[in-house]
């Protein structure tokens, strides 16, 4: 065989056997947005986002990645009714007019195998800032009762409300926000043969 013919064959097999990125469809009932702030210097409350979807793409081999995520603002829960009334309007989150938050990403940073950190745009408020969340676990593998494989990581960082136009009451409610970020994302199941 000549070796270009060669080259040009290797250079086939090659991509062929080359993994294709993953994609993986946000589990909202494994994913939450985590929020606390320091409530007049007291004690730190929390709450949470109880409705996200979106979808994940991982390439293990290349070390790459992206996602796509849209949390509804009024899924918004701290445990306190008239408290979440309060964060979806106007002093706040304003969600009749801001209904959603997203991040979108392009940017998965890997060491070695393990996802360390994910970059990308936070928008919030109609406000879009750059983020980067730190990643403290991460796993992919087969789920053992669904059958299909499944990615999950926590992830956590720190922005300040005022950045995104949500600066009521500061300083006496604190001004950073911590945010963490765990989430389970499933592949599509496979579909058996057609008869």
């Amino acid at each position: 065989m000549k070796p270009v013919a060669a080259a040009a064959l290797l250079l086939s097999l090659t991509a062929f056997a080359a993994p294709a990125a993953d994609t993986y469809t946000v589990d909202s009932n494994h994913t939450f947005a985590n929020f606390a702030w320091l409530h007049f210097g007291y004690s730190h409350h929390r709450g949470k986002f109880t409705d996200t979807k979106g979808t994940v793409t991982i390439d293990t081999a290349k070390k790459s990645g992206s996602a796509d995520v849209t949390i509804q603002v009024a899924s918004i829960d701290t445990g306190v009714p008239k408290l979440d009334t309060h964060l979806k309007s106007g002093d706040f989150f304003d969600a009749e007019k801001y209904p959603t938050i997203t991040f979108k990403s392009s940017k998965f940073t890997f060491e070695g195998d393990k996802l360390a950190s994910v970059s990308g745009d936070l928008t919030v408020h109609g406000v879009t800032k750059p983020v980067t969340l730190k990643v403290s676990h991460f796993l992919c593998q087969p789920h053992p009762m669904m059958k299909v494989p499944v990615c999950g990581a926590d992830a956590e960082t720190q922005i300040k409300r005022s950045d995104f136009g949500m600066g009521a009451y500061v300083p006496a409610v604190s001004d950073e926000i911590d945010l963490t970020i765990e989430i389970e994302a499933q592949a599509k199941k496979e579909q058996g043969p057609k008869s």
